[in-house]
């Protein structure tokens, strides 16, 4: 596993396994949620490999997802892999803008680099530019005006634990995109 990742596993677990019945698990493969069910009493945020970047995200996706989406396996969400079309690119790229505005935050709360990821390299050819502002945008409006309850108290742990910044200067790299 990558340095810093058990200790993220006993944070995230020291802070949601009771309270929300939910513990941030390392897998061997792709990452997914798994809700309770009759064979293990509790969810599961799995993510991929030992990644710290894949905690972030995964977490995130998590904060974003609501009580009755938290009961689904995956959120619900319908995932292709990569090599989408411009149309189901444009659909993924929809429903990732929260959650990598999160993960961007989570990143920088870590003290580690954020890389928006449009994940779909052998698919059509894409301009991911709007996303990467949408990204951005999201972020911003979280920094100002406040991150849903889940996902604050996440910051805070690893804000306090790595002594990383969240200042909205980060966010002036992108400029918006024209057209």
């Amino acid at each position: 596993m990558e340095h810093g990742v058990t200790r993220l596993i006993e944070l995230f677990n020291g802070l949601f396994a009771e309270s929300y019945n939910t513990r941030l698990v390392a897998g061997c493969g792709e990452p997914i949620y798994l809700p309770a069910d009759n064979q293990t009493p509790y969810n599961q945020v799995v993510f991929a490999h030992g990644y710290f970047a894949s905690v972030m995200h995964e977490v995130a996706h998590w904060c974003v997802a609501g009580k009755e989406r938290r009961l689904l396996e995956d959120f619900g969400y319908w995932y292709r892999p990569d090599g989408r079309t411009s149309e189901q690119q444009a659909e993924f790229e929809l429903v990732e803008v929260k959650p990598q505005a999160m993960e961007w935050i989570f990143t920088q709360a870590s003290k580690r680099k954020f890389h928006a990821s449009a994940d779909n390299l052998s698919g059509d050819e894409h301009d991911d530019s709007r996303f990467r502002f949408a990204v951005a945008k999201q972020a911003r409006h979280y920094i100002q005006d406040g991150l849903p309850e889940r996902a604050a108290a996440w910051s805070k742990v690893l804000h306090d634990e790595f002594g990383g910044e969240l200042e909205t200067d980060c966010f002036r790299w992108l400029d918006e995109p024209k057209n």
